[in-house]
């Protein structure tokens, strides 16, 4: 009995005793299992950790690139505002077959375009196409009135004619510009550049907007109509003094007499009868003129130039004046009427002499009077009439 009972003795303990290790055993089993976790937990942690910075890595490597793509767009359109050229080139990068060199992706993509013609940005409005997506914008901003310095370049510019600034000094003279633009084409008149020559008589121009008003001396285009009476101009200027004709304007106004103009030349040459300015002088005779046009009619005396040709008898005048009065002649016009007796005349200086008897003009070879000076014309051999 003594012996069963140490057996069942030795046999609680040993239960015991397995009891113990396999909870020991499950123990440690569940902590390595919960070791492991808390290791995975970490690595997970770590590794979304790295990726949001691998990300975020990305994300201001594709910042920095925008920017920089930016910044070369930028550089682009000042460089085009400034020169009129585009330029791609920058050192390091890649070259395409023309030889031209690109940063990446925008100023290439927008180069190609040129060359396929490609224009994808297209007004709504007016169905008109662009390359480029800032020439776009400007062209918008015509349909929907946007203020004209929404560009901060032309805002830029437009302040000098408040602040008086001219930064682009002449270096052959002391005359400055508020723009670029205005200078280099000042510059042609000291180099005596004229880069604009018509195709059609070699004429050449130092300005473009010369060059475009000549053209149409050629082609007979006349783009500017009046709305009044449909008379074409081949400028806006003739236009804008054609229109004074129906509004009655004559904004120029003689300080002294108070005669008024409907152009500033008029005044000018008006301002010579009260200074007695007579600029223009024959080199012959010295006799001297205060209007172009007088000083060239008079040249044909001397050269014999007569220019105006009658197309029915071919005679031919020094003045358009004089063939218009002549062409009545042929026609039997008589504009000219006398009020007081009806009798017509188809010169006007005919009737105003006619009942005055007044003979201004007398030959200094045999003393005879004329109304007109018809008779001294046996000098020039305009017409024979003998004394």
């Amino acid at each position: 009995m003594a012996f069963i009972k140490e057996e069942s003795e030795d046999l609680r303990i040993e239960e015991t005793f397995r009891v113990k290790h396999e909870d020991t055993e499950e123990q440690i089993k569940m902590e390595f299992i919960k070791g492991e976790k808390e290791d995975m937990t970490i690595e997970e942690a770590f590794r979304v950790k790295h990726e949001d910075t691998e990300e975020q890595t990305d994300l201001m490597a594709l910042k920095e690139e925008n920017e920089e793509l930016d910044e070369t767009e930028k550089e682009q359109y000042e460089n085009l505002q400034k020169t009129g050229t585009r330029s791609f080139a920058q050192q390091g990068t890649p070259k395409n077959q023309t030889g031209e060199s690109f940063s990446p992706k925008v100023s290439l993509e927008g180069h190609i375009k040129i060359h396929t013609g490609e224009k994808p940005f297209i007004c709504l409005q007016c169905g008109k196409c662009f390359t480029l997506k800032e020439n776009f914008n400007r062209h918008v901003r015509s349909h929907t009135e946007e203020k004209p310095y929404a560009q901060q370049a032309n805002l830029k510019v437009h302040m000098r004619i408040h602040t008086g600034e001219s930064p682009f000094p002449c270096q052959h003279c002391e005359k400055s510009f508020t723009r670029k633009e205005s200078l280099d084409k000042h510059i042609r008149i000291h180099t005596g550049e004229k880069p604009f020559i018509c195709s059609q008589c070699g004429k050449s121009f130092t300005l473009k907007e010369n060059f475009t008003r000549h053209v149409r001396t050629h082609t007979g285009e006349k783009p500017y109509t009046c709305q009044h009476c449909k008379e074409s101009f081949s400028q806006q200027g003739n236009l804008n003094i054609h229109m004074r004709i129906h509004t009655g304007e004559n904004p120029y106004i003689c300080s002294q007499c108070g005669k008024s103009f409907s152009q500033h030349g008029n005044l000018k040459i008006h301002m010579r009868i009260h200074n007695g300015e007579k600029p223009f002088s024959c080199q012959l005779c010295g006799k001297r003129f205060t209007r172009k046009i007088g000083f060239k009619r008079h040249m044909r005396i001397h050269t014999g130039e007569k220019p105006y040709t009658c197309p029915q008898c071919g005679k031919s005048f020094i003045q358009h004046g004089n063939l218009t009065v002549h062409m009545r002649i042929h026609n039997g016009e008589s504009p000219f009427m006398c009020q007081e007796c009806g009798q017509r005349f188809n010169h006007k200086i005919s009737l105003n002499r006619i009942h005055t008897q007044e003979k201004p003009y007398t030959c200094p070879r045999c003393g005879r009077s004329f109304t007109r000076n018809a008779h001294m014309r046996t000098r020039t051999g305009e017409k024979s009439i003998t004394c």
